[in-house]
């Protein structure tokens, strides 16, 4: 893939038009973002574009990197809009946390990186091979930073045939679940842990949830068991594989980027970054997160 450009779609002058023209159209009827559908956010040309990248992202290789995005042209509240509406015409956006953030903002808010247990793109710290809670995770770059952040992903697919290979006898166990800790954001009266297969096939399909630190934390809890040897050896491999330079992607994003992942079949991490010392021009990214419509 790293030789390769078919997944970097730019968009070309007459798609950011009508981005634009979507925009202006929306905004002079009044609508506000959280208002808007298909129907109000017209893209007679783009939906169809859209519709094949969903076919991508659902059946082919699982990913995309959106170019050209116009933010500078709109302005990061229009881009915002934009982002918003664009993303209405591929799925259905899905809550991010207990407080029901559609729209989520990926930024280094200056918490502590070393807390392990605080959202890690609030900081401008690492972040470990995980999928989110969504058919789909997009992120659009609004600004970026001064220099690190590669977003990394891997197939999960090509993890698991690996593991398959070396470690036959540990494969079975991805099929049986793990606990995924929700680390302190539980809503009111919602469990601390709950299981989660990290493995399922679904139309002869492989499927793949997995979430390294919020599997790993879970033992934490005092009614929750210690790993066994192999439970512990299973995770270790999994992700020394997801690991390697052989399987791994990288990709840094510039301004009106998006990035468009399956969360089924693709596993995404992020290394650290320095950022800038400026506060108007600190890393920011917009991310959404959706079920395929």
């Amino acid at each position: 893939m790293a030789r390769r450009d078919d997944w970097a779609i730019r968009l070309d002058a007459s798609d950011a038009a009508e981005v634009e023209a979507a925009v202006a159209s929306a905004r002079a009827r009044g609508i506000a973002m959280r208002d808007l559908d298909r129907e109000s956010f017209v893209l007679p040309s783009l939906a169809s574009k859209i519709r094949a990248w969903a076919r991508e992202l659902d059946e082919g290789r699982g990913f995309i990197l959106l170019r050209g995005f116009p933010v500078e042209r709109l302005g990061e509240e229009n881009a915002a809009y934009a982002y918003w509406g664009l993303g209405l015409h591929l799925g259905i956006p899905g809550a991010q946390n207990p407080q029901e953030e559609l729209l989520g903002h990926v930024a280094d808010t200056g918490e502590e990186a070393t807390n392990a247990f605080v959202r890690r793109y609030r900081t401008a710290g690492d972040i470990a091979y995980h999928c989110d809670l969504a058919d789909v995770v997009g992120l659009l770059c609004l600004r970026g930073p001064r220099s690190g952040g590669a977003s990394r992903i891997v197939s999960s697919v090509s993890v698991y045939n690996a593991l398959l290979e070396r470690r036959p006898d540990l494969a079975a166990r991805l099929y049986e679940p793990f606990l995924l800790d929700s680390r302190d954001e539980q809503r009111d009266g919602s469990p601390r842990w709950f299981p989660v297969p990290p493995c399922r096939f679904a139309g002869g399909r492989l499927r793949t949830f997995y979430h390294s630190d919020y599997f790993r934390s879970v033992v934490r809890h005092a009614d929750v068991p210690p790993f066994t040897d192999d439970e512990r050896a299973l995770l270790d491999l999994y992700e020394e594989i997801a690991a390697s330079p052989d399987l791994y992607l990288d990709m840094y994003f510039e301004p009106g980027d998006i990035q468009l992942i399956s969360n089924h079949v693709i596993l995404h991490a992020r290394t650290a970054y320095d950022d800038w010392p400026e506060p108007e021009r600190k890393r920011h990214l917009l991310r959404l997160w959706l079920s395929l419509a």
